[in-house]
């Protein structure tokens, strides 16, 4: 961490705490979930591994996070908090890769043509409500319009790899994983291994946009 800048948004005060690559050629703005901070294990090992590969990392929080609250808004909110501190995490001029993970990366997705993002990252991207198969929100991850990856969990009960639809982003499996990427005990691989392939992934896929 190098650097951390509170924003001013509609929404209240968001925060950006930065993991800057020594000669960056891009961004990456990433956020967190509806239950959790900027502390989940997979934002945190990308804003250690990226930064040597060139990339900046933007660990993005939230308004209602930063204000100490529990629960997420609703989704316009969480836009709204996101699209006020667009301009600080573009301010560089460089690409930046719009981000999240659960929620952020529904935000991602629904702003990423209106704010200019080169491509999305969606991390733990929540298909649906668990149980509830029904309630897809495909048609947000398929709307994104910019080149797409999605990270998830093989176990996830928010949608697993095999219930995703066809479509033109690119879906990295971290075998065994829940809605974090916590490995159950007796799962063939470890914790490190699984961010491994978060990490690895994310990494490749980066270099693959040019």
């Amino acid at each position: 961490m190098d650097a951390i800048e509170t924003i001013e948004t509609d929404a209240g005060t968001a925060r950006v705490t930065w993991h800057r690559a020594g000669k960056p050629r891009l961004v990456l703005a990433v956020s967190h979930g509806a239950g959790g901070g900027i502390e989940a294990r997979d934002l945190q090992a990308l804003a250690a591994v990226l930064p040597g590969h060139g990339v900046s990392v933007a660990l993005v929080e939230q308004p209602w996070r930063v204000a100490g609250k529990k629960v997420a808004p609703a989704p316009k909110t969480l836009d709204v908090g996101w699209r006020g501190l667009w301009p600080t995490v573009a301010k560089s001029g460089l690409p930046v890769v719009a981000g999240g993970r659960s929620a952020g990366a529904r935000v991602a997705c629904r702003t990423a043509t209106e704010l200019g993002a080169t491509a999305v990252l969606a991390l733990s991207f929540p298909l649906h409500p668990p149980g509830k198969p029904e309630k897809s929100r495909a048609d947000e991850l398929l709307g994104a319009g910019v080149p797409t990856l999605v990270v998830q969990g093989g176990n996830d009960p928010f949608g697993k790899p095999a219930e995703f639809p066809q479509g033109s982003y690119e879906l990295i499996e971290v075998p065994y994983g829940d809605h974090g990427f916590a490995e159950p005990k007796r799962a063939p691989i470890d914790q490190d291994a699984a961010l491994e392939i978060i990490t690895d992934g994310v990494v490749r896929w980066i270099a693959s946009l040019g």
